[in-house]
């Protein structure tokens, strides 16, 4: 029987945010290796090559997951809605207003016991997307300035460039322009965004509610 808990789609959206951008990341590496003629013996066999291509993936895609840069940019940082709560609050009768820990963590439990599946789904895709979709830019941006400085030092050695080299850096510049010109990720975190507050915009009554029990416990010796 197919499982379809919150906690399994969790689980496979954050892998998805580990792997995507450590293979990506790993394969402009070898691609780069390759272009500038890098030696990278014994990786170079099958036997060793390809146990090392993902064994590097999923060390760079847990340290691009470990430090998490995507989330501070504005798209994500703002009109939060934990924010909604946060001013909500300051609304309740004989409530004192919460802070922004306080809100956000009232927001993970609305989340998790009140939202519908439906709204779930939409934001742990769309929240997946935009981190895949940030670590890929900045990776692509990263190599792109790398690739820049080896055709520079490549140029000096050979006195003229060698398509095999221009052609993996200019793919990896497109692929950042591309990234940057049609720049869905930071759009479509927004949307996500207002269609949660919307949501809970329509269940004022709940949210009250919610938020004079969290401060009744909060008083609770």
């Amino acid at each position: 029987m197919k499982d379809n808990s919150p906690g399994t789609h969790f689980g496979s959206y954050e892998i998805l945010r580990i792997l995507v951008p450590g293979f990506y990341f790993i394969f402009v590496l070898y691609v780069y290796a390759a272009a500038f003629t890098f030696s990278i013996s014994p990786f170079d066999t099958w036997e060793i090559g390809i146990p090392t291509f993902f064994i590097g993936g999923l060390l760079a895609g847990l340290t691009l997951y470990a430090k998490e840069s995507p989330k501070k940019r504005k798209a994500f940082q703002s009109n939060q809605p934990s924010q909604f709560l946060l001013e909500r609050s300051r609304r309740v009768k004989d409530a004192p207003a919460m802070d922004e820990d306080e809100a956000r963590q009232l927001y993970f439990y609305i989340l998790n016991h009140y939202i519908p599946e439906t709204v779930h789904e939409k934001i742990f895709f769309f929240g997946t997307m935009y981190q895949v979709m940030i670590s890929i830019r900045r990776t692509s941006f990263g190599f792109g300035i790398v690739g820049l400085v080896l055709l520079a030092v490549d140029f000096t050695v050979k006195s003229h460039f060698v398509l095999t080299s221009v052609l993996p850096v200019g793919l990896v510049w497109l692929i950042y322009a591309m990234n940057v010109r049609y720049n869905k990720a930071d759009r479509k975190m927004q949307e996500n965004y207002q269609d949660q507050i919307f949501w809970l915009s329509m269940n004022t009554k709940l949210v009250d509610d919610l938020i004079a029990q969290r401060m009744h416990l909060d008083r609770t010796p």
